[in-house]
């Protein structure tokens, strides 16, 4: 109700000047030659500040230079005689006349298509109706529609390539990164994105590009944490233990002991120490939110090809690892059920076996 209070003073204040205004009342007048005279004078200031701004004058000589074109004005101005009283055609009679024509039209346009009896919504529900977010895919979309048509744009490209990675798009994110590196500069957080992007993409396995890129991004700046403990990761996945265990310290060397990332750096130095198994009674590592969605969606893709499709006895021992290291024994020993159901023959698996016995599962042989 105070909305249409203040509505209706606005509205009446509006109208007490437009009627002030059609009132009629003496002006000064300039004379046709003071038209002329004032469109002469406005070309000297603007010559003036072009001066100024060409660096031909100085302040103090522009500010002169105004002074006199001022006080011939006022010389050339009083020199021009007062006009006779003007008269507004557009008078006050016209003028209450059209307002309330106007008023007329608004209120039979209200009541033929408006809905006065209607109960004034709830605030609850117009905060829901006006507050309809796009959805992350239709942001995408239009971002899509906008590299179409300029595919040179950085900036595009730097929003869209996490967006890729949040939908699981991983290929259009690994196209998506390589485009920001060609248009850009490399640095190691976009190398580091680039490969875990091909990491994502191939599921879990990092390519030997994307262990170039965790590398080179390693080399480029000495406190870089991810990309070390990307290396780490994959190096004590491969079974290169040695190499791990020099990774897992390089990147722990950089630790300040308040790191999120500290305890999964130690439970892998850990693992890489005992020769891919983890330590008897050692507890699992504590990922933070963003970690455990990470690891959960390679392991989750990683599991379901393995599950439609197959696999090598390779990809099936990463897959029992990833759940020993999560601390999930149960989908270990499942994954290990079905490897050995995939390769019945003991000596085709012989370093799943090894590592399945070290991590406490049980190896049930498959029967004929």
């Amino acid at each position: 109700m105070i909305f249409w209070f203040i509505a209706i003073a606005v509205t009446a204040i509006a109208c007490a000047a437009l009627f002030y205004a059609a009132a009629p009342r003496r002006v000064n007048a300039p004379s046709p030659e003071m038209g002329d005279a004032n469109s002469h004078f406005g070309l000297v200031l603007a010559g003036i500040d072009a001066d100024v701004a060409a660096g031909k004058l100085d302040e103090p000589e522009a500010l002169a230079a105004r002074g006199e074109l001022a006080r011939e004005i006022l010389r050339l101005k009083a020199e021009q005689p007062l006009v006779a009283p003007v008269h507004r055609e557009f008078g006050r009679g016209a003028l209450l006349t059209g307002l309330a024509g106007v008023a007329v039209l608004a209120l039979g346009v209200y009541a033929g298509l408006g809905s006065p009896d209607m109960p004034s919504q709830p605030l609850a529900g117009r905060s829901e109706a006006t507050a309809a977010p796009i959805d992350l895919e239709t942001a995408v979309a239009r971002i899509e529609t906008a590299l179409k048509a300029n595919p040179d744009d950085l900036r595009g490209w730097t929003v869209i390539a996490p967006a890729y990675m949040q939908l699981q798009r991983y290929a259009d994110a690994v196209a998506a990164y390589r485009r920001i590196l060609a248009l850009s500069t490399a640095t190691p957080d976009l190398q580091t994105k680039l490969a875990e992007a091909l990491m994502f993409e191939a599921q879990g396995t990092a390519s030997p590009e994307a262990m170039d890129l965790l590398r080179s991004a390693a080399a480029s700046d000495p406190r870089h944490v991810l990309s070390r403990l990307y290396i780490a990761a994959e190096l004590t996945r491969q079974g290169d233990y040695p190499a791990a265990i020099t990774a897992w310290k390089a990147a722990l060397a950089l630790s300040t002991g308040d790191e999120p990332w500290l305890a999964s750096a130690q439970q892998g130095l850990a693992v890489a120490q005992n020769n891919g198994v983890a330590p008897a009674g050692a507890t699992p590592p504590a990922f933070n939110s963003d970690e455990t969605a990470m690891i959960g969606q390679m392991v989750s893709g990683l599991a379901t090809r393995l599950a439609d499709q197959g696999g090598t006895v390779e990809e099936w021992t990463r897959l029992v690892r990833a759940y020993t290291v999560l601390g999930d024994s149960a989908k270990a020993q499942s994954a290990l059920d079905a490897a050995v159901a995939a390769y019945p023959q003991a000596m085709d698996r012989s370093e799943l076996d090894t590592f399945a016995l070290g991590a406490g599962l049980s190896i049930k042989e498959a029967t004929p």
